[in-house]
């Protein structure tokens, strides 16, 4: 079996842009892999383990090199990001983002723009595409086997570590971060149906007395033929594990309902030194041993397969573009306490 390979950059080392780092370097369809990263303590901990063509501290060395095929931009702050996105489209670079695809939808309009006039692969970070509870939701929505979708809700909630590392480095909502992944899920479970209605509240007693960041968000979402979406996004659990996230899922249809446990409890351990944890709940998808504990490496190997056999992505810009759009309403939805309608 004969197969394309492709020379993959990733501009970003830290935890999420390590786990595709890892990837990549076990993947056959990557040739050469060229790391950015600023910090050189992290550098040096990844140079260890993915045997990397090239480092460099300047991203543009990256977008510069000709021979690079594929960019997958993984670095903090999310609000800087897209000078990297623009530059690397302009050099008609094959882009993967974490989300938001933008700061803005005049700017994800502009890289739309780009994608287009380029013809290039452009995906987004949204794991949960992956996840094989999830595409079972997906299949059971669109298959029919539910009849027609009613209502669905996920909530879904974090530690209060990640949620004290996202404010420090952004004024991001809960929306705008952990709550684009459940919109963008339901959007794609819901198609061809649109959003035409976002309200939300937000609720804060921990991080907005320090910071500009709330601590949770609710957000309701009318569809054009009536169904509505029920998302709520929070950052506040206790340290049960450094990196546990846990989501509830239910959907109710006109012949049937779904209900999903996403808790990651069917793992636990219990030290004496710890207490209870669930080691298999870190929601990307960190190395265990020989394995891989969750869907984005998956998410990372089809962008790769993507770029290599000119595959189409899962998550394309239009979509997370329109998932913008409905995070930003909620966002002014909860700053004005009014229902935003969409155009």
């Amino acid at each position: 079996m004969s197969y394309k390979r492709i020379n993959v950059a990733v501009i970003g080392a830290g935890w999420v842009g390590g786990i595709r780092i890892n990837a990549c370097a076990s993947s056959p369809l990557v040739n050469e892999l060229h790391i950015a990263e600023i910090n050189p303590d992290r550098t040096k901990k990844i140079a260890d383990n993915c045997n990397a063509t090239s480092f460099t501290t300047n991203w543009k060395n990256l977008i510069d090199n000709e021979s690079i095929d594929a960019i997958i931009i993984a670095s903090t702050p999310e609000s800087e990001r897209f000078p990297i996105v623009r530059a690397a489209l302009k050099a008609k670079k094959h882009v993967m983002i974490e989300k938001p695809i933008a700061p803005t939808l005049r700017e994800a309009d502009e890289a739309i723009k780009l994608i287009e006039v380029n013809n290039l692969k452009f995906t987004i970070g949204y794991t949960r595409r992956f996840d094989p509870k999830y595409a079972f939701i997906n299949k059971s929505l669109k298959s029919g086997k539910l009849g027609q979708p009613v209502t669905c809700l996920i909530s879904r909630n974090i530690t209060r570590e990640i949620g004290n590392k996202i404010k420090s480095r952004s004024k991001m909502s809960p929306a705008a971060m952990g709550g684009t992944h459940s919109i963008d899920f339901l959007l794609w479970c819901l198609q061809p149906r649109l959003p035409v209605k976002v309200y939300s509240q937000q609720a804060g007693k921990l991080f907005n007395k320090i910071s500009e960041t709330p601590d949770h968000q609710w957000i309701i979402v009318t569809m054009d033929d009536g169904t509505t979406i029920t998302a709520g996004s929070g950052w506040v659990l206790p340290l049960g594990h450094p990196q546990y996230s846990q989501s509830w899922i239910e959907v109710i249809g006109t012949e049937g309902s779904l209900t999903v446990d996403d808790t990651h409890r069917e793992v636990s351990i219990n030290t004496t030194k710890h207490g209870i944890r669930y080691p298999l709940s870190s929601m990307p998808g960190e190395q265990v041993d020989h394995v891989f504990a969750g869907a984005m490496v998956d998410e990372t190997l089809h962008f790769l397969d993507a770029v290599a056999n000119d595959n189409p992505v899962l998550a394309t810009a239009q979509e997370a573009r329109l998932v913008m759009e409905v995070t930003i309403a909620a966002d002014l939805s909860a700053k004005r306490g009014e229902a935003i309608y969409l155009n």
